[in-house]
């Protein structure tokens, strides 16, 4: 059976569909990344195919305000739709699809006969439990965060607007608007799987069937990875440093948060480490240390704390670390991940990017480091997060959809009208 994962974004928006592909394939299927140029090597050091997606967000991730915000998305999104099509093959018996990607994924499926999974890293379907998780962190109330979550789901439509309607011509389908095929999806209860831990987010009980949370997906790494020589000396010279990075956040912004960095962290009177991201941080000193690219799996568990955007991915990864935080949230959905990982405890109340300053960040630091209490919470948000396992989850819901109830063998017809060839049988699939 030949899977295709079609994600796109940041790189914390497509390096957790790297570990759930990785699990996939020892469980005997062909997997396929269909993601942007600039994460190919992800798919390849995974062991997985890789398909190339046009467009580009390097430069993208720190656009600030609504408007802007969804002005650089549409653009992206009709970039990308463009060649969308070209990734799902005749022979592809399975697509998954991130938040981003599904509103155009829905009509390559509707094309094609291919079956469809939804696997998000953020929750978007509406609920009374928060607000949308793109305007904000502060709750309206039950009937108002319902609202304005259906009212966040039509701003979207309107984001994948052009590109769905240039798809579906390319595709000869009949015209159809974004709202018109995410209705559709949601009355046959189109299956959703939410790769977050419910210590985070618990499944609202207002969802529809079909929405599931199972757990994060981690990155892959190779498990003969080390760290960099320097660094490992850098952390067994003193005590447990903080680390500061704001991931593909922040571009053109490196030498004033440096700065920041450097003077709160010496004002909190603690070592630290900058992981230089797109922000390109850097400082010198015996106290600091400049990296780049490392897993935050051999990392973070060796920190006293992280200061970070809020990404959904470094969010969990701290939390799995049992590290406590200081988010920075800049953008999209971050205010609404810092907000979550303040409320179970694990970090303190977010600094809003635009608010930063190095007194804020040490007066937080100071409290981060010397409570107890942001400890303690981070370590049981560990100890709950261990129990979880994404990948095993969603493996479990793909041999469901493709075995039970004859589904497998509904696959295998649809597949042979397609004229491709029966799907590949190893491992038991």
């Amino acid at each position: 059976m030949r899977i295709v994962i079609a994600a796109a974004g940041s790189r914390g928006d497509v390096a957790p569909y790297t570990g759930l592909g990785a699990e996939l394939r020892r469980a005997g299927y062909h997997v396929a990344l269909a993601a942007t140029d600039a994460f190919a090597h992800l798919a390849h050091d995974a062991g997985l195919e890789f398909r190339s997606l046009p467009a580009d967000t390097r430069a993208r991730g720190d656009v600030a305000g609504r408007r802007g915000l969804m002005r650089i998305a549409a653009a992206f999104v009709t970039e990308l739709g463009q060649g969308f099509a070209d990734v799902v093959d005749q022979g592809t018996d399975l697509l998954l699809l991130s938040t981003t990607t599904a509103p155009l994924g829905w009509h390559i499926a509707e094309a094609t006969g291919t079956p469809s999974l939804g696997v998000y890293l953020q929750p978007t379907a509406p609920t009374g439990d928060f607000p949308p998780v793109v305007t904000g962190s502060r709750s309206l109330g039950r009937l108002a965060n319902r609202a304005t979550g259906r009212f966040a789901l039509r701003m979207a439509d309107r984001v994948y607007a052009q590109a769905v309607t240039q798809l579906r011509h390319r595709l000869a389908l009949p015209l159809a608007s974004p709202a018109e095929a995410r209705r559709r999806r949601e009355r046959a209860n189109w299956p959703i799987l939410h790769g977050f831990s419910t210590v985070l987010v618990p499944r609202p009980s207002d969802w529809r069937p079909g929405l599931d949370v199972v757990g994060n997906w981690w990155p892959h790494h190779d498990p003969a990875e080390r760290l960099p020589s320097e660094l490992e000396d850098f952390l067994s010279a003193g005590p447990r440093p903080v680390l500061i990075g704001f991931g593909s956040m922040a571009s053109g912004d490196g030498e004033r948060l440096s700065e920041i960095a450097v003077r709160a962290l010496r004002r909190a009177g603690l070592r630290g480490i900058l992981q230089a991201g797109s922000a390109h941080l850097a400082a010198d000193g015996d106290d600091v240390l400049t990296i780049g690219d490392v897993p935050h799996t051999l990392l973070f568990p060796r920190l006293a704390a992280v200061v970070h955007h809020a990404g959904a991915g470094t969010s969990a990864a701290a939390l799995r670390a049992g590290v406590p935080a200081v988010p920075v949230p800049v953008t999209a959905d971050q205010p609404f991940w810092a907000t979550r990982l303040a409320a179970v405890g694990a970090a303190t109340d977010p600094i809003p990017f635009g608010s930063l300053t190095a007194e804020r960040l040490a007066d937080r630091l100071h409290q981060v480091v010397k409570r107890q209490s942001h400890s303690r919470a981070a370590a049981e948000a560990a100890q709950h997060m261990a129990t979880e396992d994404g990948a095993q989850q969603t493996l479990r819901a793909i041999r469901q959809l493709t075995e039970g109830d004859d589904a497998e063998g509904d696959i295998m017809a649809e597949h042979s009208r397609r004229g491709g060839d029966r799907p590949d049988a190893g491992g038991g699939q």
